[in-house]
């Protein structure tokens, strides 16, 4: 049975392109970016070309004296863990959207039984958390807001730009996760007027264990770690040259076949919905009636339980998602859907389906005809009960 990936948001297959351009870099770069010979300098060009790069390519500013700052982390659960514990001082309230990766969710959680004023900000049952909903829990000791630009599950796209003209005014940080976002939907750190905004290379077909922070021009973040002088001693640790050059070529890629990709993850997303509509008319799309990510399509299927679903799935070789792959092996129901206020039995029937950049339409009219297959054989089992 042919495999089927549809778990993209989770993570995605390195491009063979990108590939390259790491054998490349781990072929003629030896050196160590912070050693002061020849090779050292030659692996420190590499890195701050590729930072100058990525910067550009997600509208950060590069040059004057309040340029932007982009820092390699490990990906996105560090730069968001990072953020919360730079501003999480005593007396401080931390406002967070209730839909937030658990990167956030959880170690705000950490903070806040450590004393820290932590506010959650539910959701509209179409999955947007308005910008305006933030107001009533912004007070003089807040510090913080955070609000996803694409939520992973659903896919909806977050009002990020006009909370960011709430909360600035107010000398209130902004931060962004813009996993889900980046390599999908044009991103624009200026526009968008954030403090700072994470990002992870795997999620744009870029390799495992490296994203930026990227962070606004004149705002000082403490130290992440102490050891080293590397990136200005905000991040120390020797940069892997190899990774960055990945993640860069991964960057370049998805913005210059940013439009193709839309038009063919938007065809393949309607094909994909409309022949599960028509295979099994009783469905609901979570999030259909506003913007979302056109990779992404979050399903309920009532009469099945999504466990027992997801299991039929996996035994036809299709692989989806029952909620964040940070949270996976959990039982809990999804947080997100739960903040939406959705019914607890469209809860308990949901299923994610993300594409990737290499998804067919094979695939898809494929993955349609096993998944109308794994609903009818797990409603007929429940009818047995």
């Amino acid at each position: 049975m042919m495999p089927i990936y549809l778990d993209g948001n989770a993570t995605t297959p390195l491009d063979p392109r990108v590939a390259e351009a790491m054998l490349r870099a781990s072929r003629d770069i030896a050196g160590n970016p912070s050693s002061q010979h020849w090779a050292g300098r030659q692996a420190r060009r590499l890195v701050e070309t590729c930072r100058e790069r990525i910067a550009a390519l997600l509208g950060a500013r590069t040059t004057g004296q309040d340029k932007d700052r982009v820092i390699f982390t490990s990906g996105g659960t560090e730069s968001n863990n990072w953020v919360l514990q730079a501003w999480a001082v005593p007396g401080s309230r931390i406002v967070l959207s209730a839909i937030e990766h658990p990167s956030l969710t959880e170690a705000a959680a950490v903070l806040a039984r450590r004393g820290i004023d932590v506010v959650r900000v539910p959701a509209a049952a179409t999955g947007v958390v308005s910008a305006e909903s933030f107001l009533e829990h912004l007070t003089p000791s807040t510090r913080l807001a955070c609000l996803m630009l694409a939520n992973n599950e659903t896919g909806v796209l977050q009002p990020v730009e006009q909370l960011a003209g709430l909360c600035i005014p107010r000398n209130i940080a902004v931060h962004t996760d813009a996993v889900q976002a980046v390599g999908k939907i044009p991103v624009d750190f200026r526009r968008l007027g954030v403090t700072t905004l994470a990002a992870a290379a795997h999620k744009f077909h870029g390799p495992v264990g490296i994203g930026v922070l990227v962070v606004r021009g004149g705002v000082q973040l403490p130290a992440l770690l102490s050891g080293g002088k590397q990136q200005d001693g905000w991040r120390p640790g020797t940069e892997s040259v190899v990774l960055v050059a990945g993640m860069c070529q991964a960057l370049e890629l998805a913005i210059e076949e940013a439009a193709q990709r839309w038009e063919r993850w938007r065809y393949l997303q309607q094909r994909f919905e409309e022949g599960l509509r028509a295979a099994i008319p009783d469905i609901h799309i979570i999030g259909q009636e506003v913007a979302r990510l056109p990779n992404t399509s979050h399903i309920v299927f009532p009469g099945c339980d999504r466990q027992a679903l997801f299991v039929a799935l996996d035994a036809r070789r299709l692989a989806c998602s029952i909620g964040s792959a940070c949270a996976s092996g959990s039982s809990e129901p999804s947080p997100v859907l739960q903040a939406m206020g959705l019914p607890e039995e469209w809860i308990q029937s949901a299923i994610r389906f993300s594409m990737t950049a290499f998804t067919t339409e094979e695939e898809i009219d494929a993955a349609v005809a096993r998944i109308a297959d794994a609903v009818r054989q797990v409603r007929q089992a429940t009818a047995s009960l």
